[in-house]
């Protein structure tokens, strides 16, 4: 896992912090938000959280494709596949851009 990564027990730990619940109860928070949007996505909703993003499930047909080792032509099979779509404003904060008023009224 990447050092700079954000973990379950970290954002238990700042529902702490921020909201004032219990480790035990920031903890059980976190999981069941993480636990309702997998249920979602696991049958076919998409997950949007405004000016945060959109996480959907798309199918991807089988194609034809080529084995990196051998190049070899090989069957990728059908599958579904967790996209997640940012809105505009977490764009434009990954990108330090100016928040304006119109942003955060806006509904991505």
């Amino acid at each position: 896992m990447p050092e700079n990564a954000l973990t379950r027990a970290e954002l238990a730990d700042a529902v702490n912090r921020m909201v004032g619940l219990s480790r035990n109860e920031s903890g059980q928070l976190v999981e069941t938000v993480l636990n309702l949007m997998t249920k979602a996505l696991e049958a076919g909703e998409s997950v949007k959280i405004s000016s945060f993003g959109t996480w959907m499930v798309r199918d991807k047909a089988a194609r034809q494709g080529r084995n990196p080792k051998t190049k070899e032509p090989a069957l990728i099979s059908s599958r579904r596949v967790v996209v997640f779509r940012p809105s505009q404003m977490l764009k434009k904060i990954v990108n330090g851009e100016a928040i304006t008023d119109e942003d955060r009224n806006s509904q991505d």
